[in-house]
């Protein structure tokens, strides 16, 4: 398949302008110059010069099928680094699949997900980390997300990793010099000047470990549990941010048994929201299950929004979990401001002072631009600045960087300890090697084919 010619529809299959088959590989050309017709001319596209858009028409055994504008990338200067030919299209379903089908039929072969952007990181066209980055730009579902990834796509994490490469790679090609031949090289104090530059690298490998939790927040959305006692509102609150009604609401207590899920856009933030069951001593064995989930969703939460009916008597929460206050970061909402309030704001704050109080009515929707404003400062105080911040969000990466900081953890040790200058090695290499699989330069051939999976058809 690395040598085949592949072809794929790279837009939706839904009914739209112009739709779009790529095409990439050896014979790219060949295959256009077999289905492609110039209305006026007898030209093969083929020897056109490369970056130029055609006019013309597609045929299968002398029928037309679509006219169409074919744009042409010549090797090496195209997104795969092979030849490349792109058929903009009538939008039709019907249509496109009768192109597809056709360049199929004169030579190329159906694209697994991901594969043109698989044969850019093979051809040396792109890093891994900036492959990655192509699909978490397409993800995006927010416009901090796509600015972090159009950083890695610029190589913002390349760059970093390759600094740190080198240096280690530096240290190991003198310590080899030194242990192979010791009348030319001196090692005497080696030990110290290694740790220094060892000392270096792990503090900017930790500031880069330490934007994983923010690189994470950006991609995948603020984790927020919304819990409280029953008919305190979550279920309304959770339906007003939504903007649908997604929860049931009744008036009968303990409504929600279990955990119901939704992903809510704030302005330029993701927060994914989970309304859990009331909190309260219950004998009903589902309703003490849904209980038990909405306790350990809290404690895998980002950000826990706690619900207080301002309409009724006020009974706090078991110490239990209040103590996940203190943990994690939360808000106190008091609700239901539209009906008589026995609860007051001075009540609450003298209880929780350290916690932010925002009241509400989310049957009717007052307060809630105070309460998505409050959201929106407590994200950004403090924890996120895009402005050249290189973010990880991505899982394998933060693995890769935590081996290197744990080799590098090892040289350290063997330096402290005064063992012998080799012990340096193998584990200097172990660092060099892991930072490789960021970028690619090191990494298993099953890797590459589960990273590239993931990937959308026709990318």
């Amino acid at each position: 398949m690395e040598h085949a010619t592949i072809a794929a529809i790279a837009t939706a299959m839904s009914p739209s302008g112009i739709s779009i088959i790529r095409i990439s590989g050896p014979d790219a050309l060949q295959v256009i110059d077999r289905i492609y017709q110039s209305p006026n001319t007898k030209k093969k596209l083929s020897e056109q010069p490369s970056h130029t858009v055609h006019y013309g028409l597609i045929c299968e055994d002398g029928v037309l099928i679509d006219e169409v504008m074919v744009l042409l990338m010549k090797a090496p200067h195209s997104y795969t680094a092979e030849d490349t030919v792109e058929i903009d299209c009538h939008g039709g379903m019907l249509v496109t699949r009768r192109i597809l089908e056709t360049v199929l039929k004169h030579g190329a072969v159906l694209a697994e997900p991901g594969e043109f952007t698989k044969r850019a990181f093979l051809n040396g066209r792109i890093d891994l980390s900036r492959a990655e980055a192509v699909m978490d730009l397409i993800e995006a579902e927010n416009q901090y997300a796509a600015e972090s990834a159009l950083q890695q796509l610029r190589g913002s994490v390349a760059e970093q990793v390759q600094k740190y490469r080198d240096v280690l790679l530096d240290e190991m090609a003198f310590l080899e010099s030194a242990l192979d031949d010791p009348e030319h090289f001196e090692l005497d104090g080696f030990g110290e000047q290694l740790s220094e530059k060892v000392k270096e690298v792990q503090s900017q490998i930790q500031q880069l470990l330490d934007t994983a939790e923010n690189g994470r927040v950006l991609t995948e959305g603020i984790r927020t549990v919304i819990l409280g006692r029953p008919n305190a509102g979550k279920s309304s609150l959770l339906n007003q941010l939504s903007g649908a009604e997604r929860a049931i609401v009744t008036e009968i207590e303990g409504t929600t048994r279990d955990l119901l899920e939704e992903k809510v856009r704030l302005g330029e933030i993701t927060f994914l929201l989970t309304d859990t069951a009331g909190l309260r001593e219950s004998d009903n064995v589902v309703e003490q299950i849904g209980i038990s989930r909405a306790v350990e969703a809290s404690r895998q939460a980002d950000l826990l929004l706690y619900v207080v009916d301002a309409s009724q008597s006020f009974v706090p929460l078991d110490e239990e979990t209040e103590k996940l206050f203190a943990e994690k970061c939360t808000v106190l909402i008091r609700n239901k401001t539209d009906l008589k309030e026995v609860v007051s704001e001075a009540q609450l704050q003298e209880r929780y002072p350290a916690l932010p109080l925002c009241s509400i009515s989310a049957k009717d929707g007052t307060g809630l631009r105070n309460l998505e404003q409050l959201l929106k400062e407590l994200f950004f105080q403090g924890k996120v600045d895009l402005n050249n911040q290189i973010l990880i969000s991505n899982l394998r990466q933060k693995e890769a960087l935590q081996e290197a900081a744990d080799s590098l953890a090892m040289v350290q040790r063997s330096i402290e300890d005064g063992m012998p200058e080799d012990f340096y090695s193998v584990d200097l290499m172990d660092a060099y090697t892991s930072l490789g699989k960021i970028i690619g330069a090191s990494v298993e051939d099953d890797l590459v084919d589960r990273i590239f999976a993931k990937f959308c058809m026709g990318k």
